[in-house]
This record gives C-alpha cells, sequence and structure tokens, in this order.
C-alpha cells in the first residue's frame, strides 16, 4: 500500500512545479506587454508621415497617449510603430 501515496505525492509536485512554470511565464509576459518604447526609439515624429498619422492608428489612445510609446503623443504625430485603424 505504498505504492498509491508515492504517485499521489509525485504527481502533487508535478502540479505544483507546472503551475507556477504558467504563473511565471503569464508574469513575465505581463511585464513585457506594459514595457512602452522611448519616443526616440520608435523614431517619434510631432508630424504625420505623408497622410500616416497617430490620430488614425490602432495604438493612439486620445487625447494624447499610445499603448507602445511613452510620453505625449500628438494626434498628428507618427511613429515606425504606426499601424492602421480598421
Amino acid at each position: 500500500m505504498a505504492g498509491p501515496p508515492i504517485c499521489s505525492e509525485r504527481r502533487k509536485l508535478v502540479l505544483t512545479t507546472l503551475s507556477g512554470a504558467a504563473l511565471l511565464a503569464l508574469g513575465a509576459r505581463d511585464t513585457i506587454a506594459q514595457a512602452k518604447m522611448t519616443r526616440e526609439r520608435a523614431q517619434y515624429q510631432d508630424e504625420p508621415k505623408g497622410i500616416l498619422m497617430c490620430g488614425t492608428c490602432s495604438l493612439f489612445l486620445p487625447p494624447a497617449a499610445c499603448k507602445v510609446v511613452e510620453g505625449y503623443v500628438a494626434v498628428t504625430g507618427w511613429c515606425n510603430a504606426f499601424d492602421l485603424a480598421d
């Protein structure tokens, strides 16, 4: 009767380890998702690039922010992360 308790303890250990690894992976993903690019890295400019501008980008957060670029973002600005909104 010593077999089942060892198997049960091993199962608990494996499940605990996998749960911990999953939580670590989720935490790392959230940290990465929260990090924003500097304006310099994004090559941000306050002027539009032709007809492309932050106001028509899916990443723009009115009135003057961005999901991926830190700091003030003008509605008429542009950067290399530009993604045309649908």
